[in-house]
């Protein structure tokens, strides 16, 4: 299955956080001083937000995606990102309490697009500096 993924950079998690779960009508799954994610069913997203000052840019729209489950599916997708344009494969690698298997491509607009496989939730381990995502790339 499939998920979309979204990446907001915002000027506050606190604010951005009550102002989320209420429009969610729930808590985020993971909650952290400079991120914060929802893995949501109904619509079907990994919702995650990134602070500022963790060195994210601009408050706005960071990046979109595309989550899959499994290595046939994202070898689907590297192909067809490939064929639309610029990709790039970044491999393995932890990012945002979580280490995956990911790539890289921009739409005509240059908006950035994830294609990404979870391998490992990181979440749960002891607290982690806002540097877990130096590149804002969750």
């Amino acid at each position: 299955m499939k998920t979309l993924h979204v990446s907001l950079s915002v000027k506050s998690i606190p604010e951005s956080v009550l102002y989320y779960t209420g429009l969610f009508g729930r808590k985020p799954d993971v909650l952290k001083p400079e991120f914060a994610k929802w893995w949501l069913d109904d619509p079907k997203v990994n919702f995650a937000l990134n602070a500022v000052n963790a060195g994210v840019g601009k408050p706005g729209l960071n990046h979109l995606g595309i989550e899959v489950d499994d290595e046939a599916e994202l070898a689907l997708y590297y192909e067809r990102a490939k064929q639309v344009g610029a990709f790039a494969e970044e491999g393995d690698t932890e990012c945002c309490y979580a280490q995956s298997t990911k790539g890289w491509a921009s739409d005509p607009q240059g908006i950035a697009w994830e294609i990404f496989k979870t391998n490992e939730y990181l979440h749960d381990a002891a607290e982690q500096p806002a540097q877990a995502c130096p590149t804002g790339c969750c």
